[in-house]
This record gives structure tokens, C-alpha cells and sequence, in this order.
């Protein structure tokens, strides 16, 4: 069995870790890599697109970072109880005609025994923002 410490129920320690862990991993922008912490049969809702299982996952991501390039995020317990944490972030991209964007938003997520996200659904809005107005700036990978 996969098992993806740390592992509910969540303290404040662990669900602050678990969240520093996804922000840790979403910044690689690697869909492989990102797609390992969510169960086999996880359920998505992102936005308006509702998705099943790591391979929907994946290819998702793959989608998502072809087209928000130079993307950053910055996630933030927002609260948590057992195995349920809630998040709200914000994360900075630009699209292939260097157009930049701030999104904001909120994940819940509900986790299975062994650490895995079994669900995420994840409310977001987008903002235009000028390239000087960017909070987030780091080194090209």
C-alpha cells in the first residue's frame, strides 16, 4: 500500500507539513511527480472541470502548465479537522503571449488513511495583473 506521510487525523504541525509538501510539489510543475499524492480513484473538482483518478490528474496538469507558464504558488492552512484540511492560496502565470495572472483561491481536501488525497475541490478566480505588479519572483528553472 502507498502511504504519503504525514498521515491524518492532522495537527497543526502535520496539516501545516501536508500543505507545505503540495506547495513544495505543484512548484516543480512536474504532473508525474504531483499526481503521486492523490489516490488511484481520486475526485477533482477544479474549477468547471470535474476529474477521476490519477490518470485524469495527470493529464490535467499537463494541460494546466502548457498553457500557465512560469507559474509559482503560495498555499495557507486555512483550517483542518481529522482527515479534512482546507487551503487558500494564490499562485502567479503567464500565457504564451506574456499576459500575467494572479489566481486566488480555496482547496478542500479529504485525505485516506494512508496519507493519499482521496478528494480536492478547489474554487478559483483569476486576475489580471500587470508584470510589476507580480508577488511571487524566483529563479527560472
Amino acid at each position: 500500500m502507498e502511504i504519503k506521510p504525514p498521515l491524518p487525523p492532522f495537527t497543526l504541525e502535520t496539516a501545516k507539513a501536508k500543505i507545505q509538501a503540495a506547495e513544495d510539489a505543484w512548484n516543480t510543475r512536474n504532473p508525474d511527480r504531483v499526481a503521486l499524492a492523490y489516490t488511484e480513484d481520486s475526485e477533482w473538482r477544479n474549477r468547471n472541470e470535474f476529474l477521476k483518478g490519477r490518470d485524469e490528474i495527470r493529464e490535467f496538469l499537463k494541460r494546466k502548465w502548457a498553457k500557465e507558464l512560469d507559474y509559482r504558488l503560495r498555499k495557507e492552512l486555512w483550517c483542518f479537522m481529522d482527515n479534512r484540511i482546507a487551503v487558500r492560496f494564490e499562485y502567479e502565470y503567464h500565457d504564451q503571449d506574456g499576459n500575467w495572472y494572479r489566481a486566488y483561491g480555496n482547496e478542500n481536501w479529504e485525505f485516506a488513511e494512508n496519507g493519499l488525497m482521496m478528494r480536492r475541490f478547489a474554487s478559483i478566480n483569476d486576475l489580471a495583473i500587470q508584470e510589476s505588479d507580480r508577488k511571487f519572483r524566483w529563479e527560472r528553472n
